[in-house]
């Protein structure tokens, strides 16, 4: 990945189609409650109440299900947005090693575990991990150049002949 601040992304199309039992309809239901009390055995009939909190009990979990999804993706959503919004700045945390890094963010990563910053000592942090965040205009020489960032010299005030 290139050094520049830009914002990458190898995030998968999200369906809107609803999957598995909550894509069912209420004429699907209405069919297989019909289909199940048809095929019963007259001498030793089906709990129709059982049978129907069986499927709104299955309808319920597949919801929390979808519901979970997609706050995960709004989670990662907002990370990638907020990640974005440090480019420039001077980021402490731990790196992917569990090592204490600081460095100046110079891009953002969306990767299947999450959104990192990508600094410019060459440490990617994940967005967990990150416990300080500095504007670098706030920092002295020295303290930029500890923590790796270039500082650009004074102008020469020198007039050429």
């Amino acid at each position: 990945m290139a050094t520049t601040a830009a914002v990458s992304s190898n995030q998968s199309p999200v369906s809107a189609k609803p999957t598995g039992y909550s894509a069912l309809t209420s004429q699907d239901f209405t069919k297989i409650i019909i289909s199940e009390l048809s095929n019963q055995d007259p001498l030793s009939p089906s709990d129709t109440n059982a049978l129907l909190q069986q499927l709104s009990t299955i309808r319920s979990i597949q919801s929390d299900i979808d519901l979970s999804d997609k706050l995960k993706t709004l989670v990662t959503e907002n990370q990638l947005a907020s990640a974005s919004n440090m480019i420039g700045k001077v980021v402490g945390g731990l790196d992917e090693d569990n090592y204490r890094v600081i460095g100046q963010a110079n891009s953002v990563s969306k990767t299947k575990d999450g959104v990192f910053l990508n600094l410019s000592n060459g440490s990617r942090v994940n967005m967990n991990n990150i416990d300080g965040v500095i504007d670098p205009s706030q920092l002295t020489e020295e303290e930029k150049k500890a923590a790796g960032i270039k500082t650009t010299p004074p102008a020469s005030t020198e007039t050429k002949p």
